[in-house]
């Protein structure tokens, strides 16, 4: 206990120094990065179930219209705010206008009816099934992300290999792997924050003579992190290309990651979260809450696209929520907890247009006889992901999903 204590103290105490504003002391290896390209995922969690059907709607299957006939999108063309089609059947949400510009680009892609095989209405047990990549399991210690990095060692990795723009550290990001939680980079690199010397102080008196090897290497880094502050300012720089992003805590999210990305710092992984999804009351169509919440969601998206120019050749955005809702529309004007989901990918590499196999919106194809079934298994995605967008191959993806096979030929085709 004394030695997971010291662990844990060395661990957030050293959070805390980054929290003040404490550059890596491993701008070595930061400086070596530079000029240097590097695939780059990003997940964005849309905490609290989305409403995947009216964020991508299947305009062109009827059942849709008769099971929701206050809340349901209009047909493109038949309203001012009606669906952006994408092909004959699927179209966005018309508050996602700024993301149906990106698929005219020819960068962003769908896959529909995708999700967990085993069912479940918990928010918390569908969240954590989906960021451990363990359906059904509800004691993995780690999650695939970070499991994605212990199985893929990088000599030349920094602590910016991983960053969660988040409150706090997401499941996804837990395991072994070092990773970091900025939720305010604007307040990485400022040495003269409160208290920052006597801090340091009391870190080197308390760590660098310690007994411990691990214990000791870790806290000269840290030290020697303090030592170089000075060579960094990420928190600063506008965005590039006239890029707006929306002034919400999702919004700076993405700012920060783009910041990131394009101080060539060595990021790998980037997570960040949309909230307040949950829709069983006064869901809203093309008007109300739920729209308003697509507006900050694709505005968000849109300017990090922009922001980033030509690295989107070499970064891919993925988003996810824990599961779909009910298709029929409940008698308070909302959804109830669902199913199947729809979930975006948006970068260079991708194939435009909707991707998986649509199973229908009948009562006889239906999932419980109430929900949109999942076609694809989202660890299939997140696989194919993680061979065709991060390079790994199939044999080490396995790995990341414990129990589950990786297999190309289930792969949706969404990437190239």
């Amino acid at each position: 206990m004394a030695e997971l204590t010291r662990r844990l103290l060395l661990k957030e105490g050293m959070m805390a120094l980054v929290s003040l504003g404490v550059a890596p002391g491993f701008l070595a290896r930061t400086a070596a990065l530079q000029g240097r390209r590097r695939r780059v995922l990003v997940v964005v969690f849309q905490r609290g179930a989305v409403d995947g059907l009216n964020m991508v709607v299947p305009f062109g299957d009827p059942e849709y219209y008769f099971a929701r006939p206050t809340i349901a999108i209009a047909r493109p063309g038949q309203a001012e705010d009606a669906t952006i089609a994408i092909d004959n059947l699927f179209g966005l949400h018309p508050r996602l206008a700024p993301l149906a510009a990106l698929h005219r680009r020819g960068h962003l892609g769908v896959v529909h009816a995708c999700g967990s095989p085993l069912s479940t209405r918990s928010h918390f047990d569908a969240q954590d099934y989906l960021e451990t990549g363990t359906p059904g399991v509800r004691t993995t210690p780690d999650g695939w992300l970070n499991r994605y990095m212990a199985g893929r060692p990088d000599t030349d990795a920094t602590p910016f290999r991983a960053v969660a723009a988040t409150p706090r550290r997401p499941r996804a990001l837990d395991g072994s792997a070092a990773t970091l939680v900025i939720p305010d980079l604007s307040r990485f690199g400022v040495r003269d924050a409160p208290g920052y010397d006597d801090i340091a102080a009391a870190f080197r008196d308390r760590y660098q003579t310690g007994v411990d090897t691990q214990l000791s290497i870790a806290a000269r880094e840290a030290f020697d992190a303090i030592d170089q502050l000075s060579a960094v300012r990420l928190g600063r720089g506008d965005p590039a290309n006239a890029a707006v992003y929306p002034v919400t805590r999702y919004g700076r999210a993405l700012r920060q990651i783009a910041q990131l990305i394009k101080a060539d710092v060595g990021l790998e992984i980037a997570f960040a979260e949309s909230d307040d999804w949950d829709h069983h009351a006064d869901e809203g169509g093309a008007t109300g809450h739920m729209a308003r919440g697509l507006d900050d969601f694709g505005r968000g998206l849109a300017a990090f696209y922009t922001d980033l120019g030509d690295r989107m050749e070499d970064v891919l955005i993925l988003t996810m929520s824990e599961f779909g809702r009910s298709i029929t529309e409940n008698g308070s004007r909302g959804t109830d907890h669902g199913h199947g989901n729809a979930m975006l990918l948006i970068g260079g590499g991708v194939r435009p247009g909707v991707h998986g196999r649509w199973p229908g919106l009948r009562r006889d194809q239906r999932y419980e006889g109430r929900d949109l079934a999942v076609t694809t298994d989202f660890r299939d995605l997140f696989g194919e992901v993680l061979v065709r967008h991060m390079g790994l191959s199939p044999a080490a993806a396995n790995a990341v999903f414990p129990g589950y096979e990786v297999s190309a030929a289930r792969f949706t085709g969404v990437l190239r």
